[in-house]
């Protein structure tokens, strides 16, 4: 991963997708921002429990920096559905991945230990973004993306690249009640007694789906362990959310 510093903001880029002119992506720390107490740093999350208006202005914050048009989110509800963005909307989506080929639109992801995973399309131009919790790596979501991605702009799972996002490691990732909570084909990625390494999990769900095995990367930063650079659920319970955002910059080339 490639740290960035600028304006007070810290976030973390894939070296293959920094390459492309054309795009923007970055894994926000909590490093910046307005938020103080026990979101104190860059919260991102609009139902976290902080100040809506300091949320706002962080997030005002990632897009200036992303040098988009808008923050796509979604209504984020840990399942496997895939929302197309067409054009700038009101509400949320109710949704756990979303996909477009528009420039300007910044695809954002929220967590707190989970997964964000990004993907790019650099022959399409298509990017995508998904979030994969336990139950959403379970439900599929990363498979159902890279279907929409196929199906809808006619993308080449071979040719796609992809980014797991920092989030619960093998070393916290410890689920006591697997045997009901995770299908047997996730058993031969428990570490230990009772944890699990989620990271080969999405690896290996990405190349299930299709995706070249060196085209996948991992930043195996684990949210839990790092209280400085980012927001941990299992840590504090009461927290912010990281924003990952990966988008078409507004001036590039066609």
């Amino acid at each position: 991963m490639e740290r960035m510093y600028s304006g007070g903001l810290v976030y973390d880029r894939f070296p293959a997708f920094s390459r492309m002119s054309w795009l923007f992506h970055g894994c926000f720390t909590r490093k910046g921002g307005h938020s103080e107490g026990l979101y104190k740093g860059l919260n991102a999350g609009v139902s976290s429990g902080d100040d809506t208006q300091v949320v706002a202005a962080n997030r005002k914050a990632i897009l200036i920096e992303s040098g988009g048009e808008e923050l796509v989110t979604l209504s984020q509800v840990h399942g496997n559905a895939v929302h197309v963005h067409t054009g700038p909307g009101v509400v949320p989506i109710e949704a756990d991945a979303v996909v477009t080929d528009r420039p300007g639109a910044m695809l954002t992801i929220l967590t707190a230990d989970c997964q964000a995973v990004v993907l790019v399309d650099p022959t399409k131009r298509v990017v995508a973004n998904a979030h994969a919790g336990w139950r959403g790596s379970v439900a599929g979501v990363l498979a159902a993306t890279v279907s929409v991605m196929e199906e809808r702009f006619g993308c080449r799972p071979a040719d796609l690249l992809a980014g797991i996002g920092p989030s619960l490691g093998p070393c916290c990732a410890e689920f006591t009640h697997y045997k009901h909570e995770l299908p047997k084909a996730f058993h031969t990625h428990r570490v230990g007694f009772n944890h699990f390494d989620f990271w080969a999990i999405s690896r290996d769900q990405l190349c299930h789906a299709g995706l070249k095995a060196s085209h996948i990367a991992a930043a195996q930063l684990c949210t839990r362990c790092d209280a400085e650079h980012y927001f941990s659920y299992r840590r504090n319970h009461t927290t912010g959310r990281l924003a990952t955002v990966i988008g078409i910059t507004s001036l590039a080339p066609q």
